[in-house]
């Protein structure tokens, strides 16, 4: 039953768990950037200087890196090819800095590469963002016309699997990451910008941020599941 004495049971079983997971997950990832923030290369490499050396050992060329405002907001622009570090990455000598960094850096390399999965998470972007918008509106719109039977239900259907393609972009984005993080760590290893030791800063730091995706990806799946599981269990009332 979806409603158990007032309170939504698909929220409190499918949800909540997942939106703990992505809480804990945020703080976890913030606190262990601060934590190796802390911790500098005895090279005294900055986070843009491993960046472009990333770039170069994979041959990749006419790459900007720029710095940006914000705490962690670091993201790599393909329609600019430009690189995009935070003031707490560009300039800092950390080994947080340096994973971060090297790891936008790894985005830059998928993409001169051709790497398929992120080829086609930017094909699906405009996909993705019309089909969400769309969802509830179209849940909505179902409900709202139930009087008219089939139709009502269709549109309601409609809007989940336009949900649907939330959960589609969170799967694509997955292997997305966890490649531009090996990248990161297959880089600084072979190119000697961290030592052996400091590399568990860098490591730790980039799992801690791949945990975020697979947060988000949960909970993208957790509300898919709601909303089938809610809407459904409807239908078939009405259908008795």
């Amino acid at each position: 039953m979806p409603y158990y004495y007032g309170f939504d049971m698909t929220y409190v079983v499918l949800v909540l768990p997942c939106l703990i997971l992505s809480l804990w997950a945020s703080s976890n990832v913030n606190s262990t950037f601060r934590r190796y923030s802390n911790q500098f290369s005895s090279r005294h490499i900055t986070g843009a200087e491993a960046a472009q050396r990333v770039l170069s050992a994979n041959g990749v060329r006419g790459v900007r890196i720029d710095r940006v405002s914000g705490n962690l907001t670091d993201h790599f622009d393909p329609k600019t090819n430009v690189i995009r570090l935070s003031d707490d990455v560009f300039g800092s000598t950390s080994t947080a800095a340096i994973g971060v960094a090297c790891h936008e850096a790894g985005h830059a390399v998928q993409y001169a590469q051709g790497y398929a999965p992120i080829k086609l998470r930017a094909a699906i972007i405009p996909v993705t963002n019309f089909g969400s918008k769309l969802a509830m509106p179209l849940i909505l719109l179902g409900l709202l016309f139930s009087y008219a039977g089939n139709l009502s239900y269709t549109l309601v259907y409609l809007g989940i699997a336009c949900f649907g393609l939330s959960l589609v972009f969170q799967l694509v984005t997955l292997p997305v990451e966890f490649n531009a993080s090996r990248r990161a760590l297959a880089a600084i290893e072979q190119g000697g910008i961290l030592t052996a030791e400091e590399q568990q800063g860098a490591k730790k730091t980039l799992r801690a941020a791949a945990l975020t995706y697979v947060a988000a990806t949960a909970t993208a799946l957790a509300q898919l599941l709601r909303l089938i599981v809610l809407f459904g269990g409807r239908n078939r009332r009405s259908r008795d």
